[in-house]
């Protein structure tokens, strides 16, 4: 695929997100898809690395706990060869009335015309606070 294209594919891809539109993002991932999500697993569940079934369990979890899916605003993006990377901020409301605003760093490996691997880097600690926290 072009540059364009993967620019594109990255773009829709995060969008989906906006609708809690889980199965439109799984789709758009190769079957031997991963995602890394920065931090240690001792104090942040998600962290680590991710087959496609298991991003796809907290992404199912994130919708059910979101009243209206999760804004995802890209602030830039830049690519070369199959590589983007992509400054975001997330919104969302929880169920529990937690707000969940974060600033991401994230760099996609495409292939095929699909998301082949994912590297998340974000504020782990707004994570924790959000999400884990009682």
């Amino acid at each position: 695929m072009t540059l364009d294209a993967n620019k594109k594919l990255a773009r829709e891809f995060f969008a989906c997100f906006d609708t809690n539109n889980v199965a439109g993002a799984l789709d758009m991932m190769t079957e031997d898809a991963t995602w890394w999500i920065i931090g240690r697993r001792e104090l942040l569940s998600t962290a680590g690395d991710h087959t496609k079934e298991e991003i796809a369990r907290i992404f199912h979890i994130m919708a059910e706990r979101l009243k209206n899916g999760l804004k995802m605003t890209v602030k830039n993006i830049i690519g070369e060869g199959d590589q983007i990377a992509i400054e975001m901020e997330s919104y969302g409301e929880l169920q529990n009335g937690r707000i969940y605003n974060n600033q991401y760093h994230v760099l996609m490996t495409m292939r095929d015309g699909k998301v082949a691997a994912v590297r998340e880097y974000i504020d782990t600690q707004h994570v924790f606070a959000t999400w884990f926290q009682s």
